[in-house]
């Protein structure tokens, strides 16, 4: 480890076993390996929304820097699992294809505790989406990527969390505002991202983009990745980041009803 963070060189590349490569799962570690290294762009964004605040401009960029050696990880464990993937080439096209705003000056949530907020649900995601791949997995090498980006995902909700509640001090926003940024952002991980990102990383340019299919295709190959223990913690982080009581009846109840959905969706994109 280099200053208390892992790199690429901690991770045993030597170790790498194909037989246990699972091909759905080299398809969403594909389209993720370019999500995570665009990292660049959302730092510039919330560097734009946080303008007059340095102390959250030098973490969003700390971040950031973690986010694309997230990308240039699993990206490294594709070309591994797969020797045509050409990460630079697919990494061109999803760029032309998806763009974040990055002139906007304001926050999308409304206000700059939203999108703390909403920065917190992803991280939450991500961290029990690495968490889920790499309990899916019997690839060693696959296993301590996603060990470690986890990990990383995790912490990284801590800092945004400690930055909301900086910021909750100065807007109080309410409860119920949290809870619908909280939401809205849930809803959104099946925009055009990811799907362009699956896209981008699986199928020729020949073929047009259709984002109902390969969002389809990369949610079911998600959701089949992911066990109730992922799920469970993952709603109480949500909750502690809307407000409200991560232990509670509702929190578990949630999780529950939660993991039911996953399994039901995946279930259903299966079977289609």
């Amino acid at each position: 480890m280099t200053g208390g963070h892992w790199t690429l060189d901690d991770i045993p590349w030597d170790d790498f076993d194909p037989s246990k490569v699972d091909p759905e799962l080299v398809k969403i570690v594909k389209a993720a390996s370019m999500v995570e290294y665009n990292g660049a762009d959302y730092a510039t964004y919330l560097c734009n929304v946080f303008p007059d605040d340095a102390e959250f401009q030098a973490a969003a960029t700390a971040w950031a820097k973690e986010e694309i050696q997230h990308g240039q990880a699993l990206a490294r464990w594709a070309k591994l699992a797969d020797d045509s993937f050409d990460f630079d080439e697919s990494f061109g096209r999803f760029r032309e294809g998806y763009q974040i705003p990055l002139d906007a000056s304001d926050s999308v949530r409304g206000s700059r505790s939203g999108e703390l907020v909403a920065r917190c649900i992803v991280e939450v995601g991500t961290s029990s989406y690495y968490a889920s791949i790499g309990a899916s997995t019997e690839e060693p090498v696959l296993k301590a990527v996603c060990r470690n980006i986890a990990a990383d995902e995790l912490r990284h909700y801590k800092l945004f969390y400690t930055h909301l509640r900086r910021y909750l001090e100065r807007e109080k926003i309410g409860k119920w505002k949290r809870v619908a940024v909280a939401l809205g952002r849930i809803g959104e991980s099946e925009d055009d991202e990811l799907a362009y990102a699956f896209y981008a990383a699986n199928e020729n340019q020949a073929t047009p983009y259709d984002r109902k299919t390969y969002g389809r295709a990369y949610m079911k190959r998600a959701m089949a990745c992911y066990r109730e223990p992922q799920v469970k913690r993952a709603v109480a982080m949500i909750f502690k980041a809307a407000g409200l009581n991560p232990q509670g009846r509702t929190a578990e109840l949630a999780a529950r009803a939660a993991f039911g959905f996953i399994r039901w969706r995946g279930r259903r994109l299966a079977a289609a």
